[in-house]
């Protein structure tokens, strides 16, 4: 079975950055010992800190975005390649629902593209919206609603 980047991000996702007691998270170099342990190859555990690292220096270096409220965001032919139609739509209709701030949707696009997985689906797009809302202080509500999003459609799937 082949783990990708982003199969090692959702397992420390699920396993620790969720949990409300961030204190009782191990140490970059334990988790890094539990997903070798687990069976993630080295080189997708590396990305994925990697990934993580990046998500953090983004956010801290972040321009805001000052978009019109009428104003239409167009895909690139490379960001095309790695979101479809049904993924480039549900990022418009987050932001929409006001779940996505213009700046939050830039992030998800980016953390996309540096995955550089070019079979993601609808799923996998859900987990990286949830990362970044997670990631960005003040966006309770619209994390909140997301996870909610996330594991319903998990949950449904099991039955």
């Amino acid at each position: 079975m082949k783990e990708s980047v982003l199969d090692v991000l959702m397992y420390l996702f699920e396993n620790y950055y969720m949990d409300d007691e961030p204190d009782s998270r191990p140490d970059r170099e334990s988790l890094h010992v539990e997903l070798l342990e687990a069976g993630f190859p080295p080189g997708e555990v590396n990305k994925a800190f990697e990934w993580l690292e990046d998500l953090a220096a983004h956010r801290e270096a972040g321009v805001p975005i000052h978009a019109a409220a009428h104003s239409i965001r167009l895909f690139t032919d490379k960001e095309m390649e790695y979101l479809d139609l049904e993924s480039r739509g549900f990022l418009m209709f987050l932001e929409q629902m006001g779940i996505l701030t213009p700046n939050n949707r830039e992030l998800v696009i980016d953390r996309v593209l540096a995955l550089d997985a070019e079979d993601m689906d609808l799923e996998q797009l859900k987990w990286i919206v949830l990362m970044v809302l997670f990631n960005d202080p003040g966006q309770e509500a619209a994390y909140a609603w997301m996870e909610d999003l996330v594991f319903d459609n998990v949950a449904g799937t099991l039955h």
